[in-house]
């Protein structure tokens, strides 16, 4: 041990902050560092997410623009090659159904399903889904399957 590595003994340095609010022999008493008057010196004090001081805020000074139809219906979309894909790992046989799209993860339960027609379908299949885009439905036909709306 020399001069170079001597440390003060553990939990002799770094005391507590001084205790605000504990009266005027404290140092901190009166008004505990808050200052006088305003906002911040009163209890239960919280600034709103947002707040600038009163001046007019950004979500509020920034124009709104867009609409947003609360009756439109989401899709989710599955393209043409996902189902030959099924055919060629012999999940699925003539015929494919919400029900088998469900079980393959292709979609979820709740889900209204576009078959979309992206990729190439070999296999004559009969698929059910609740809306097919006009090339999916014409190359389910030109396969000699059947798109059957629900």
């Amino acid at each position: 041990m020399d001069l170079s590595n001597l440390k003060p003994a553990e939990g002799a340095v770094n005391r507590d902050g001084k205790r605000l609010g504990r009266g005027q022999g404290s140092g901190k008493g009166g008004t505990a560092a808050r200052g006088h008057k305003g906002a911040k010196s009163r209890s239960g004090y919280s600034k709103k997410i947002g707040f600038e001081g009163g001046q007019m805020p950004l979500q509020r000074r920034v124009p709104k623009f867009g609409f947003k139809n609360i009756n439109r219906k989401e899709y989710q979309g599955v393209n043409l090659d996902k189902l030959q894909n099924l055919v060629d790992k012999k999940v699925v046989k003539g015929e494919i159904t919400f029900d088998t799209l469900v079980e393959n993860r292709l979609v979820r339960q709740n889900e209204l399903v576009k078959i979309l027609g992206g990729g190439e379908l070999k296999a004559k299949l009969k698929v059910s889904a609740h809306k097919f885009t006009a090339t999916a439905k014409s190359a389910i036909e030109a396969a000699g399957g059947e798109a059957i709306s629900l």
